[in-house]
């Protein structure tokens, strides 16, 4: 055989054998959780052991649980928020009923999502603390042209069920901005980002009750509270993110782009090697409207990082994403609170401090003006007593 032969075998074996290393390395890994040390401070500080004088939970993508008694975010909710009685503000950030919202009535899924949304609200309905709840794109019909109907039944069913008639943020199907004062030092920004990237109806202006007039109103009263409270510890809540190392960030895993099918099924284990890429990166250049690559959200995303990047200390709390992550970029905070009721997975590394495929929430710990607490709560791992574990916690004081 002429050494040129040798040539194609050799390239064939080549990328065989990467592929395998990437599939070992990427299974080895997945689930465990990632943290980039250098972003954490050499002298640690230790978590204060009398209560915060507020605390915030931070949980999404909810709406796939059904029992209330087992399952272990409801049960880590529930001790979360028996922990916090009075003191204690929790936020949905959205995709509250999967997988397309509350139905009409006689509709063939409304009784499962009923009972889907009535677990959360069983859950906080005699809770003395704050609860807000936004909406996310599932929420919407996921996306489709009639979605406004979906999120206007929703936000009337939870307001009446809860006895809190301004619960839901920005209410209407409106863009927002919307404020609520928590206290002196902690103040909470609403936006509605599902409003960006919807089909159909998108509310704005006075014939709908909105306060935003146009897009460029939208951003210029943004950046207008941003101004007027700088003394203020703020909180954006929202549910697409702005950072994801995960599938709407346009990360995909060995699989999907082997077999490409499984994100059909997950049987469905028909190898299509090179053409299986096609969609994965599609989504990565440009992707559907729930995806960071699409014009429209990538439009939004660009002008919210300009606002952000002016100013210190911002929390954006978003879900969409089926994990935990957390990046701490230009001297603000960017949070992926997705797993209240599924996981998938989230690539390591990049511009993330902390990122794991697991179940559980984010919740902010405010001690003192200088003593901001940020950490990952996750269900706990085997028999244990443990109400929680804590995954990952950080100091996030103002620069």
């Amino acid at each position: 055989m002429h050494p040129s032969e040798y040539w194609l075998p050799a390239l064939i074996f080549l990328v065989v054998g990467l592929g395998i290393y990437a599939w070992y390395r990427e299974r080895r890994l997945r689930y465990k959780p990632y943290i980039k040390l250098k972003n954490i401070p050499a002298n640690i500080d230790i978590y204060p052991t009398t209560a915060p004088k507020h605390a915030i939970c931070l949980i999404g993508d909810t709406g796939n649980i059904t029992d209330a008694v087992h399952d272990p975010v409801a049960k880590l909710l529930r001790n979360w928020l028996a922990e916090n009685p009075h003191n204690g503000t929790l936020i949905f950030l959205g995709d509250n009923i999967y997988p397309v919202g509350l139905p009409p009535v006689g509709h063939k899924t409304r009784a499962i999502a009923e009972k889907r949304l009535k677990v959360q609200l069983d859950l906080v309905r005699e809770y003395a603390g704050s609860v807000f709840f936004i909406s996310g794109n599932h929420d919407w019909n996921k996306g489709r042209i009639n979605g406004l109907e979906y999120v206007l039944r929703q936000e009337e069913y939870v307001t009446k069920y809860l006895n809190r008639p301004h619960c839901y943020l920005p209410s209407g199907g409106c863009p927002g901005p919307v404020v609520r004062h928590l206290s002196e030092e902690v103040m909470l920004i609403f936006i509605n980002t599902q409003w960006w990237v919807q089909k159909g109806v998108r509310p704005i202006g006075l014939t709908f009750n909105c306060s935003t007039e146009s897009e460029a109103d939208f951003f210029h009263q943004l950046e207008e509270l941003l101004l007027l409270y700088p003394q203020k510890q703020i909180i954006i809540a929202a549910h697409h993110p702005l950072y994801s190392n995960a599938m709407h960030g346009g990360k995909f895993t060995l699989k999907q782009h082997v077999f490409p099918l499984t994100a059909a099924h997950k049987k469905f284990y028909v190898p299509l090697p090179v053409a299986g890429s096609i969609y994965p990166v599609y989504r990565k250049l440009y992707g559907p409207e729930e995806d960071m690559s699409n014009p429209r959200y990538r439009r939004l995303r660009k002008k919210l990082l300009q606002i952000f990047q002016k100013h210190k200390n911002i929390v954006y709390a978003a879900g969409h994403d089926h994990n935990l992550q957390y990046f701490a970029i230009k001297n603000n905070h960017y949070l992926v609170s997705g797993s209240g009721s599924k996981t998938a997975f989230v690539q390591s590394g990049g511009r993330a401090t902390f990122v794991h495929e697991n179940k559980g929430f984010f919740v902010l710990d405010y001690f003192e003006a200088n003593n901001i607490w940020l950490s990952a709560i996750e269900p706990p791992v085997g028999n244990t007593t443990d109400q929680y574990k804590v995954a990952f916690r950080k100091k996030i004081n103002p620069n």
